[in-house]
């Protein structure tokens, strides 16, 4: 009664939804591998090697990134008043007080040492406390002036750039930050898939025997898995309620959870306070709060000078008077990019960036929010699903 379970066409013919289970699986954890790895290419690509579809996207990523998150979760000057200039402003100042006897003295040296070491002690004293008054308030209204039109003067898309180029790696960790429950499900739905699949190809084998009948339902189920995972993640775009269920694309319910994520490495490894204010200062839009900050500058050597200006003037030069100047300026705009990058500093801005960042992306409707993660297979979407589809054969 049981001599068919001796018949190895019999435990053929069972093997094939088990057989379909592993392709399905396989196939689709290789195309998540193909999307984020390697990140620097091998070989030759794309004949004679590879590089992941989205690292060797990177500058295309950094723009759907800029403009497809960052601007619907904030302007420019939202995103800068979040960091908290005036807790900025104190920072700086805090820094730049420390050492400010020895940045003085370095900056009149090195256009007249002659006149830093004739003058009296006391002179030399009066001179680093009248700095040191006027810091504080200097430093505020120049971060003030810096925040009114900061959208002329921070270039974010070249600040993401920047960042994604001298790290490639970071387009992954943005991508697998907010979908790596997708991407996962994406594999092992490919077995679940495969299994039902492979019950039909069972079925069809039973009436036609037919040798490229396997061939095909390979290709057939490689590129069903990928087809079928993809449309789950993000379909339907708004809930759906039918019966007592409510149906939505998986990736569309967790929202608030992606929120939490995304803004944890956007805070953290873009859009640092350090890197914020580096691009303010040094990034292709910097001439203008250049120009704030040696304005401020120029006063505070003005106003020390005090009515012995004229006489400072005589005495060093109106030029080595104008180049100190211009060398205290340009002393400060180095010294404010380089006090932000303290640790803790860091920490506590980008906390604050967080919670902003958090909360705008948990307000946004679906249509919006599916741009978070949709850009990381809708550039290659096709060709994934090809792909899926060649390994099965």
């Amino acid at each position: 009664m049981l001599d068919f379970l001796g018949d190895p066409a019999f435990w053929q013919y069972l093997s094939i939804p088990f057989v379909a289970a592993f392709v399905g699986w396989f196939t689709n954890w290789v195309a998540i591998q193909m999307l984020f790895y390697p990140v620097e290419p091998i070989g030759k690509p794309p004949f004679f090697g590879w590089v992941g579809i989205l690292p060797s996207r990177a500058e295309k990523m950094a723009q759907i990134t800029t403009n497809n998150t960052l601007n619907k979760v904030g302007t420019v000057k939202e995103l800068f008043q979040s960091l908290d200039p005036e807790k900025i402003a104190q920072h700086i100042t805090k820094l730049i007080d420390r050492q400010l006897p020895l940045y003085i003295e370095e900056i009149i040296l090195r256009e007249n040492p002659t006149v830093w070491e004739m003058l009296p002690e006391m002179a030399k004293s009066r001179i680093i406390e009248e700095v040191r008054l006027q810091l504080p308030a200097t430093v505020h209204r120049m971060m003030e002036d810096l925040s009114v039109d900061v959208e002329q003067m921070l270039d974010v898309h070249h600040l993401v750039l920047h960042q994604v180029l001298k790290d490639r790696a970071i387009i992954n960790r943005i991508f697998l930050s907010c979908g790596q429950k997708e991407f996962n499900f994406i594999i092992y739905s490919g077995a679940i898939l495969g299994f039902l699949f492979g019950l039909l190809q069972m079925a069809a084998w039973w009436f036609f025997p037919i040798w490229w009948q396997l061939p095909v339902w390979g290709v057939f189920v490689g590129f069903a898995t990928n087809w079928v995972a993809l449309r789950i993640i993000f379909q339907p775009l708004n809930p759906l309620q039918i019966g007592p269920y409510v149906l939505q694309g998986l990736f569309l319910k967790r929202q608030h959870e992606v929120a939490a994520s995304w803004s944890e490495i956007i805070a953290q490894e873009i859009l640092t306070v350090e890197n914020v204010i580096h691009n303010l200062l040094y990034g292709p839009k910097s001439t203008r709060s250049q120009m704030i900050i040696r304005k401020y500058i120029r006063n505070i050597v003005d106003e020390v000078s005090g009515i012995a200006k004229p006489v400072i003037q005589w005495i060093v030069g109106l030029e080595h008077y104008i180049h100190m100047k211009e060398a205290a300026s340009d002393r400060v705009i180095s010294l404010t990019a380089s006090a932000l990058g303290d640790t803790e500093f860091k920490r506590e801005e980008a906390a604050l960036l967080k919670t902003m960042l958090s909360d705008r992306v948990k307000s946004l409707s679906s249509e919006s929010f599916q741009d978070f993660l949709r850009p990381a297979f809708q550039e290659d979407e096709t060709k994934l699903i090809i792909i899926g589809g060649i390994l099965g054969l």
